[in-house]
């Protein structure tokens, strides 16, 4: 017999927890078909600004698609979270699959023609941002239906290892297959992976909305953020995020800082080197599904990734460099799987998906406004500078906000009050289960 305190005993706890797979049939098919789909994704990502980069020639070029961006993604995050608490999720997911679909084959015969066109790569652009606006409030208010309430860390952690695994593997292939078959092929490949994802789909039971009746409009929005509002421990993880994304993302400036480190080699590194770092996390995080303190998470994370990212700007090796980002990487993760955990254990199902709306705002508005702060920083105090005074920022914002809001910090899902009012609900209502 195994000993509970054997070295492979040890090494078991740590392994993913895949209670989630085993007892959901739609979250195993919405799983395989993350999967399946991030691939194709992350490889039109690469794509995308790469074919841009080649017709223009200009970085400002390829920046614009940032901006085209982000005003679909705020209108439509927004309207597909009243939407999706007023229609099947299920055919919400359908529909913008095939339209993800339909987008890719826009851009597979633009690539085909003899001279590609610049206006259908930012109109697509602007597309896909517009459906994944509509889409994920949808796909992340089910997780709280599909999930058994005291799997949800478990689910947020397996969620995280799929997209890594289409975060790291994605960009890779996709550079090979534009250098040695064409954008083309990746986009082929792009479509091809949502024409599977639609069939995945296909055999998702009905989600239908738990109150009848009810019409995505702004009085819904504004609903779903008065509670939002009243929530102290919700508010918090919107703030959390919000304010570590803006002080502490980088990202936009790594091009500079593998410049002054003199390792121009290193510049893909810093872009892998936090998907590395939650992926790690996400291997190990069996212990996770053990805790009820889920804010801790969200604010140990957030302050691991400031100090990760403080590190990562004042050190002058670039292995140290790596590594401190891998670290940031991990908090990060950490603080994501915190909030997911809050998020679908608290919310009342007829919410879901406006809060998943608000949700998509406060972890994509947060990086696009950091990358504006980062590059004027840089501009400003010079690139490590920029960096490091950021994570400091952003550790200090954490500080600040944890102060204002102590029930992130005491959060306990054994004894938080909506935690438990929501556990009642799923155990009393098949169809919120």
């Amino acid at each position: 017999m195994t000993s509970a305190s054997s070295p492979a005993a040890r090494l078991a706890a740590l392994l993913p927890d895949l209670s989630p797979l085993r007892t959901s049939a739609d979250f195993r098919l919405l799983w395989i078909q993350g999967l399946v789909t991030y691939f194709g994704s992350f490889m039109a990502m690469i794509a995308l600004p790469l074919q841009i980069k080649e017709l223009t020639g200009s970085p400002l070029a390829v920046g614009v698609m940032g901006a085209v961006e982000l005003v679909p993604l705020v209108v439509f995050g927004l309207y597909g979270g009243a939407l999706a608490d007023a229609a099947d999720r299920r055919k919400v997911i359908l529909a913008t699959e095939a339209g993800l679909g339909l987008l890719a084959l826009v851009l597979l015969v633009n690539a085909a023609l003899p001279a590609p066109m610049l206006w259908p790569l930012y109109l697509v652009a602007a597309g896909v941002s517009a459906l994944a606006g509509l889409q994920r409030p949808a796909l992340d208010s089910l997780m709280a239906r599909i999930v058994p309430h005291e799997q949800q860390i478990a689910a947020a952690a397996l969620n995280s290892l799929r997209w890594q695994f289409g975060a790291i593997t994605g960009p890779a292939v996709a550079g090979l297959v534009v250098a040695y078959a064409g954008h083309a092929t990746a986009y082929a490949v792009t479509m091809a992976t949502f024409a599977v994802s639609v069939l995945l789909c296909l055999r998702l039971a009905p989600a239908p909305p738990a109150r009848d009746g009810h019409k995505p409009s702004l009085r819904g929005i504004a609903e779903g953020a008065r509670y939002a509002w009243s929530r102290p421990v919700l508010l918090g993880t919107y703030a959390v995020d919000l304010a570590a994304m803006f002080f502490a993302y980088p990202n936009t400036i790594f091009p500079f800082l593998a410049d002054e480190l003199d390792a121009d080699w290193s510049l893909g590194l810093m872009y892998a080197a936090g998907s590395v770092g939650s992926l790690v996390l996400g291997l190990t995080s069996g212990w996770t599904s053990r805790v009820r303190r889920h804010g801790l998470f969200v604010v140990a994370g957030a302050a691991v990734w400031g100090l990760a990212i403080a590190a990562a700007g004042w050190f002058g090796d670039v292995w140290l460099v790596l590594v401190c980002l891998a670290v940031a990487g991990a908090g990060d993760m950490l603080s994501g799987l915190g909030r997911s955990t809050i998020w679908n254990q608290t919310i009342p199902e007829e919410l879901r998906g406006r809060l998943a709306g608000i949700e998509v705002l406060s972890y994509s508005v947060g990086p696009q406004l950091g990358q504006v702060r980062a590059g004027a920083m840089a501009g400003w105090t010079g690139t490590r500078s920029a960096i490091w005074s950021g994570g400091v920022a952003c550790v200090a914002s954490v500080a600040l906000l944890t102060a204002a809001l102590p029930k992130l910090l005491t959060y306990d899902s054994e004894t938080d009050e909506d935690a438990l009012r929501r556990r009642e609900a799923m155990e009393s209502s098949p169809s919120a289960a």
